[in-house]
Parts: structure tokens; C-alpha cells; sequence
């Protein structure tokens, strides 16, 4: 065989792999029922519930924050953020959520806001925050 027909076989094998990388790696967005029933981490899509408070204290923890958010279902859940509160919350149309389901509470490692541009009415403005990871404390 000819190197460059080598060479050529080597590029369509490593395109064909990065291929099913990016299609398995890639999710959909699931509900807090399916998290309940999936162990891994997963992508929820939903709401913020203006109706009940946001719980954070700085003073008393700078890395925990909840409050409580609808799916695509209208199903209600308690999600907790390792992380500051992120800023303009309230203001968010949309909100996905990266974590996973530990008891009847939703943790997530990242939240993505999806929040109404101040700048132009008919665009959306988009801000991820990632939680902090926890670190131990040297007296």
C-alpha cells in the first residue's frame, strides 16, 4: 500500500471517531423524573418558581445557594447550586441546569440562564455559571 493511501485511511478513522464523540457526548434535555431515575448527570431545562424564595447567605455560606424550579413538566423541584447565586436570576426566561438527582433534591454542578437582553427587546442574553469545587480548609 501507498503512504499516502495509509495516511488517508488514518484521517477518515480519527474523523469517523470524533464523529461518534460529539453524537454521544451530546444530550437532550430531561425532566426531574427522569433524574430521579437516572444516576448520571443530565440537562433540565425549566423555569424559576417566583413564588418561593431564593435561599442564599454569603455570610453564613458563599457557596450555597437553592431555590426552586419547574421542568418541561410543571414538575416542582428543590435544586441546590455549590456556587454564589448567580446574578440576575430573577430576571431569567429560561434556566438548564447540569447535575444530577441525590434524594427528592436536584444538585447542580452548572446553571445556564437564558435572560432578556437590556440592550435589544427581540434577543435573548445567555450566562453560565459553574459551580465552585469544594475545597478543605487549613487552620
Amino acid at each position: 500500500m501507498k503512504k499516502s493511501s495509509i495516511i488517508l485511511i488514518v484521517i477518515i478513522a480519527i474523523a469517523i471517531a470524533m464523529i461518534l464523540v460529539i453524537y454521544t457526548d451530546s444530550s437532550t434535555y430531561s425532566t426531574f423524573t427522569e433524574a430521579k431515575e437516572k444516576k448520571t448527570e443530565i440537562y433540565v431545562v425549566g423555569v424559576l418558581n417566583k413564588q418561593k424564595d431564593l435561599h442564599y447567605d454569603p455570610v453564613k455560606d458563599a457557596n450555597h445557594f437553592s431555590f426552586y424550579m419547574y421542568d418541561n413538566d410543571s414538575t416542582e423541584c428543590q435544586v441546590v447550586f455549590n456556587g454564589s447565586k448567580p446574578q440576575d436570576i430573577e430576571r431569567s426566561e429560561q434556566i438548564v441546569l447540569t447535575g444530577k438527582m441525590e434524594g427528592g433534591v436536584f444538585h447542580a454542578s452548572k446553571i445556564l440562564m437564558k435572560c432578556p437582553s437590556k440592550y435589544n427587546q427581540d434577543q435573548m442574553e445567555v450566562i453560565e455559571t459553574t459551580s465552585t469545587p469544594a475545597t478543605a480548609s487549613v487552620n
